[in-house]
């Protein structure tokens, strides 16, 4: 007699022993069962809308699977489960669901915006809900993604509970291409809170400048891809007002700044206090650092220190310096008798820190490798 056809539909495959359609809580592990005679699962695939397959386990006896991993919350989920019935015949099932949405969401929002910038232009990351310990942090930070092309070498750092900063070991490729994801997604992180869908980012670099004013000589110089090309005469912070030493990245530029004593703390009657107009000015700090025309310091620039802080030049040098600049471009101050710039803070002060003590505020640092030689003239690159 001819064998009877395997009868698969007596099979009844489920998942958490809901009907097909309705939501999952992701809060749960996923569950597929087979239940009814005539057979049993062979191997099961469980993949979502953005290609990450979930792990798990089947039994011995082909009736029940168990993912390892958890769900991601408000994501649609398709199961492809392979069967074989008594005569070892196989047959294959699909199934879909969708998750229910996320209690709460941790939001990420990446910096600065889309846009062509300076090689020492750090990334941010800023997180809406703070995120402690260990562990959660390096689930985090792992879902942060950063690719340049050219490629370099770089990690996130933990400035606090809501805020990383990614930059290579040392500056970006001049020309590069850099794109940053979020694969969170509804991944979850802790209890009753998942990843947002968070837009990419996509940025690129210019030419490397770099500007490496010395306070001691009274001189910037500036350099493009390496090669210098210009230097001029400068004054920079005269005692008690020194500039800070170390490695700035431009903030922005604005073609007039009004500059006022008060916002540096200084008295409205004191004999240092001052308000004025500035043109060309470039921002190196969130506290008022700019490098500007000051026409009223042309006899100084080139000998003395005489500016509250800032970094003066005569009015062509800063308007050729305006039009040379980007957000992002390094500047370096050197002999100065100001303090040293902060690494957060005041703006991007993150190239003042080693590769060393950069890899610590990271989460999934393991044993930080030694720092880069400098090469070429150190004069015109940071002190890692």
């Amino acid at each position: 007699m001819p064998r009877a056809e395997p009868r698969h539909g007596e099979l009844r495959i489920s998942i958490h022993g809901h009907s097909e359609g309705q939501r999952v809580d992701p809060g749960r592990p996923l569950e597929v069962t087979a239940r009814g005679s005539g057979g049993r699962m062979t191997d099961v695939t469980v993949v979502d809308t953005f290609g990450r397959r979930l792990a798990g386990r089947l039994d011995a006896d082909g009736t029940h699977w168990r993912a390892a991993t958890a769900l991601a919350a408000a994501t649609h989920y398709t199961v492809h489960v392979a069967t074989e019935d008594d005569g070892e015949a196989m047959a294959r099932r699909t199934l879909q669901f969708e998750t229910s949405p996320a209690g709460r969401v941790l939001s990420v929002r990446f910096g600065p915006g889309p846009g062509t910038y300076g090689v020492g232009q750090p990334i941010t990351a800023k997180l809406g809900t703070p995120v402690r310990g260990a562990r959660l942090r390096a689930l985090v930070e792992g879902a942060l993604k950063v690719e340049s092309s050219p490629a370099a070498e770089g990690a996130w750092h933990w400035v606090d509970d809501t805020t990383l900063h990614y930059r290579p070991r040392t500056y970006w490729p001049a020309h590069a291409v850099i794109q940053v994801r979020d694969e969170l997604n509804g991944a979850p992180i802790a209890d009753d809170l998942y990843g947002g869908e968070t837009p990419p980012l996509v940025i690129t670099t210019g030419a490397r400048i770099e500007a490496v004013v010395d306070a001691a000589a009274h001189s910037m110089t500036v350099r493009r891809d390496g090669t210098t090309v210009k230097t001029v005469p400068v004054t920079t912070g005269r005692p008690g007002f020194g500039t800070r030493n170390g490695v700035k990245v431009v903030l922005g530029r604005e073609y007039v700044a009004r500059m006022r004593g008060a916002s540096v703390g200084i008295p409205p009657d004191s004999p240092d206090a001052y308000d004025q107009s500035v043109r060309y000015a470039v921002r190196i700090t969130l506290s008022g650092e700019y490098l500007h025309a000051a026409p009223w310091s042309q006899g100084s620039q080139g000998h003395a220190n005489v500016s509250h802080g800032c970094v003066g030049m005569g009015t062509r040098d800063a308007a050729w310096f305006f039009r040379t600049v980007r957000e992002g471009d390094i500047v370096r101050v050197i002999h100065s008798h100001g303090k040293k710039m902060p690494a957060f803070g005041n703006g991007f002060g993150d190239w003042n820190l080693s590769w060393n003590q950069w890899r610590r505020g990271s989460a999934l640092s393991e044993r930080p490798t030694a720092d880069p030689q400098p090469t070429g003239s150190g004069r015109l690159r940071p002190q890692l």
